[in-house]
């Protein structure tokens, strides 16, 4: 029988940046120690990503651009870093409670992959929401 290798100090980072966004990362460990430690991380991979956003952000307002497009550039950057994670959630979250059904029926709407018209206003108002905010 195998033994599991002593808990590594990056552990936690590379299962946070491995399983919450796009940044290539090799995660070594999958296992319930390093989900709980990348879960510890989670924060982390949420500084990073806002940082980017911000980044991208602000070199487009030194570059001349207007702060609408700025604002876009912002928001599409947490969705295009994250895979759209807490996006596609929001939508099947609106999907399901929108639907007026029973909780277990609710709950098998916020699973399928399809996005319905509660999920795509949802969407639409949040996005529009945070790109006002930041113009």
């Amino acid at each position: 029988m195998s033994e599991t290798p002593p808990p590594h100090p990056l552990d936690g980072p590379r299962f946070a940046f491995g399983t919450l966004t796009v940044i290539p990362v090799r995660v070594h460990r999958w296992d319930r120690t390093a989900a709980r430690a990348g879960m510890l991380c989670a924060p982390l991979t949420g500084l990073a990503v806002g940082l980017a956003a911000a980044g991208l952000g602000l070199s487009l307002l030194l570059l001349g651009a207007g702060p609408l497009l700025a604002a876009v550039a912002s928001t599409a950057v947490p969705a295009a870093l994250t895979r759209g994670l807490h996006l596609d959630g929001l939508a099947d979250t609106a999907d399901g409670l929108g639907s007026g059904k029973p909780a277990e029926q609710a709950l098998a709407i916020m699973k399928r992959s399809d996005i319905g018209p509660f999920g795509v206003v949802a969407l639409v108002l949040t996005l529009l929401a945070q790109v006002a905010a930041l113009a």
